[in-house]
């Protein structure tokens, strides 16, 4: 059932993305006075299609991975002399370059009012109190502790703990970082964090980790409330229900003690010993594992049962009205495009993990997650991936929009455009790069799915 989720949310996604992106191209065009041809969401084989009052052709395609907005352009085909006004070519830079320029706009745009939504909306929380803080890591050298409660990161307000990772992202870059944190003995405290030398991003681990952030957790029995199909404790008989009281020499008391001992024996063999239905089981489990070199962690495969009174004190409704709702919408939209293109650059240059990318698996993982989370949690990947393919599309390599934009820009200096022969070098060198960054990409994700062991 997962599985069909996680196409199910995929499609969803993709195919908001694509016709959003596409629309802004055929919107723009069509202002422009650009004759548009077809409008298509997918390539391929048509599976649906019809011919507007307005003449174009509006396709639904067999593949989801991409569409496209075909123009009337001298350059693909003759052009009758009474609509060659209508031609793209023929149309001065700066309405090439914004019917260009459309799609990925019009993705940030999305992103805009999927991050409005989501203030307007509203959803209970899990507030930043932090849990044990990890010895001798950034965080427990700026003196953070457990029970504080993240205000600010860099100046900028959290609210709850998916904003934290994102904070400190966009904050790396500073040697000294401000982190205002509210303490229950002493009130607010600000505090700074130097991350220099921590390489947050460079070999593709959790990043709060790296920080040595966890959130606050309560102390929960190490019962199992559901084995994860596949994993380690499935292929060992471990069951819902079972609680874990013994992981090689390492008593567990609470789950936390779980997560600690199975942590640090990645791969290995241990015997598990554990209360059924009140007699003593044991099993032995070969753990699985997640991660490389020194950050690789072991993996068991179950979840906890929660004790939701315990964590009511934790959450808080974070919701603006709609007018509020829109300077924090355009500020989160914007701190996304401009970390999207820091780590797109770091990696370029070495500073930041090509296991960062992610591919198609991983996006359908992560679809059929905030789908089944809920709205909220939908919007906000939406948000994130829409402003991931805008700034994606708006990078110089051709086949690309910024490629286009880069041939226009050399238009605009030489006077003339680029010779047919040249362009099409640089297409098979565009068509070249994507192929390699898909590729790289979905290398990443069969490591994910394949390299996790359970």
């Amino acid at each position: 059932m997962s599985w069909l989720i996680n196409v199910l949310g995929f499609l969803l996604v993709i195919g908001v993305l694509v016709t959003v992106h596409e629309f802004g191209h055929f919107w723009v065009a069509r202002r422009v006075g650009v004759k548009v041809l077809r409008f298509s969401v997918g390539f391929g084989r048509p599976l649906l299609q019809r011919r507007g009052a307005d003449g174009t052709e509006y396709v639904l395609a067999a593949i989801p991975l991409g569409g496209y907005v075909k123009m009337l352009d001298e350059r693909e085909a003759p052009v009758e002399p009474d609509q060659q006004s209508q031609a793209f070519n023929r149309k001065p830079l700066w309405a090439r370059n914004a019917v260009i320029a459309a799609g990925p706009v019009f993705n940030f745009a999305l992103a805009v009012i999927a991050y409005w939504l989501v203030f307007v909306i509203g959803a209970l929380e899990l507030r930043p109190v932090l849990g044990p803080v990890i010895p001798q890591s950034p965080a427990a050298e700026a003196g953070l502790q457990e029970g504080d409660e993240l205000k600010r990161i860099g100046g900028v307000r959290v609210e709850a703990w998916d904003q934290v990772a994102m904070a400190m992202l966009d904050a790396s870059d500073r040697d000294d970082i401000p982190v205002t944190v509210q303490r229950p003995s002493t009130g607010s405290t600000t505090l700074r964090l130097d991350l220099d030398g921590a390489n947050v991003l460079q070999d593709g681990t959790d990043v709060l980790e790296q920080i040595g952030l966890q959130p606050w957790r309560p102390v929960i029995e190490p019962r199992i409330a559901r084995v994860v199909e596949g994993s380690a404790a499935a292929d060992a008989g471990l069951a819902e229900g079972d609680v874990i009281r013994q992981i090689g020499p390492t008593r567990t008391e609470a789950w936390g003690d779980l997560v600690d001992a199975v942590r640090d024996r990645p791969g290995e063999r241990v015997t598990v010993i554990a209360r059924r239905d009140g007699s003593r089981i044991t099993r032995e489990v070969v753990l699985g594992s997640r991660g490389e070199g020194e950050q690789r962690r072991g993996v068991l495969g179950v979840v906890p049962r929660l004790d939701e009174e315990a964590y009511a004190g934790m959450r808080h409704e974070v919701r603006e009205g709609p007018l509020a709702a829109v300077p924090r919408a355009l500020d989160a939209t914007w701190r996304g495009m401009t970390l999207t293109v820091r780590v797109l650059v770091k990696m370029v240059v070495g500073e930041a993990s090509v296991k960062n990318l992610s591919g198609p698996i991983s996006i359908a993982q992560y679809s059929g997650d905030s789908v089944s989370l809920g709205p909220v949690p939908f919007l906000k990947f939406l948000a994130i991936v829409s402003i991931s393919l805008g700034i994606l599309n708006l990078m110089p390599v051709p086949i690309l929009d910024g490629g286009h934009l880069l041939y226009n820009a050399i238009e605009w200096v030489k006077g003339r455009p680029l010779s047919e022969a040249a362009q099409g070098v640089g297409q098979q060198i565009g068509m070249a790069l994507l192929f390699m960054l898909m590729a790289l990409a979905f290398y990443n994700d069969l490591n994910r799915l394949f390299g996790a062991g359970g």
